[in-house]
C-alpha cells in the first residue's frame, strides 16, 4: 500500500497499516526528508518497522483496472520559496514512473469542520480555524473558540495552555458579562529550585528505552517503554539548562 503525505498523520497512518498486517508500506512525499512535517523520530522509527519512503515524488493518478493496481508518480525538484518557508516542488518533465500498490491512502493536510459554526455567526479564516480576539472571544458574542480549532495543527501543550486561558475567560464572563482580556490570564506561579542548574550545563539527553522494531511491529502497546523515576527526575533538571547552546554560540 501506498499512504500520501510527510506529516504526523501520515506517519500515524503508515505505522497503523503495518500492524494491521501490510506486507509492504510505501510513504510517497513530494519533498526532502527533512522537510517532512512528521517528527524525525517518528519517521525513523516507522523506518526501522519497516517503512518505505519515497521521497521528491508527487503521485499523478491511480493506476488500475476496477482495482488499484498501482500509483503513479512523477519526480519533483525544488524551486522558489512558497508561504510555508519551504521551497516549492516542481515535476520533472518524462520523470514519470507506477508504484505497484494495492491500496492508496491521502493524509495530507488537516482541516477544521468549521460548516456548523459558520452558520451561527462565527467568523473563520481561510485556513478555516476560527476568528478570535485576545480574549479568544469569536465575531459572535458569548461564543469562545480555542485549542487546534483556533491555532491551527499544533502541539498537545498549545492546546492545553488555550483550554487554560478561555476557562478563565469564560468564567469571568460568566460572572461579570465581560471577558477576560489576555492580559489578565493567571500565569502560574513560579517553583524555587532545589539544586544548582549549573550542575547539568554538561548533561546529556536521556536515551528513551523503545521496544524492539520486529516486535513493536506486531503489537499495538506503546513504543516508548518510559523512563525510570531517577532518569526522568534527571532529564527534568537538564531541561531546564535549554537556554545554554544559545548562549554558548552567541560568544564571540
Amino acid at each position: 500500500m501506498a499512504v500520501v503525505g510527510g506529516g504526523s498523520t501520515a506517519i500515524d497512518a503508515a505505522r497503523t497499516a503495518m500492524r494491521l498486517g501490510a506486507a509492504e508500506v510505501n510513504l510517497v512525499y513530494r519533498r526532502t526528508r527533512e522537510e517532512m512535517p512528521a517528527q524525525p523520530l517518528e519517521v525513523e522509527e516507522a523506518e526501522q518497522e519497516g517503512l518505505k519512503l519515497h521521497l521528491l515524488v508527487n503521485p499523478i493518478r491511480i493506476v488500475g483496472n476496477g482495482r488499484v493496481e498501482g500509483l503513479e508518480l512523477v519526480r519533483q525538484s525544488l524551486g522558489e520559496f512558497d508561504e510555508s518557508a519551504r521551497r516549492r516542488p516542481q515535476p520533472i518533465a518524462n520523470s514519470e514512473f507506477v508504484l505497484p500498490v494495492d491500496i492508496v491512502l491521502a493524509a495530507i493536510g488537516q482541516s477544521s469542520d468549521v460548516a456548523c459554526v459558520e452558520k451561527c455567526g462565527v467568523e473563520c479564516n481561510r485556513n478555516t480555524t476560527v476568528k478570535v480576539d485576545n480574549k479568544l472571544v469569536t465575531a459572535r458574542a458569548g461564543v469562545f473558540a480555542a485549542g487546534d480549532v483556533v491555532l491551527g495543527p499544533a502541539t498537545i501543550i498549545e492546546a492545553v495552555a488555550q483550554g487554560n486561558n478561555v476557562a478563565q475567560t469564560v468564567d469571568t464572563y460568566l460572572r461579570t458579562g465581560e471577558p477576560l482580556s489576555k492580559e489578565s490570564w493567571l500565569a502560574y506561579d513560579k517553583v524555587p529550585l532545589t539544586y544548582k542548574m549549573e550542575d547539568y550545563a554538561e548533561a546529556t539527553r536521556a536515551e528513551m528505552p523503545v521496544q524492539d522494531p520486529v516486535v513493536r511491529r506486531s503489537n499495538w502497546r506503546e513504543v516508548e517503554l518510559g523512563f525510570s523515576e531517577d532518569a526522568c527526575r534527571e532529564e527534568c533538571k537538564r531541561c531546564l539548562r535549554c537556554d545554554l547552546e544559545e548562549k554558548e554560540s552567541a560568544k564571540p
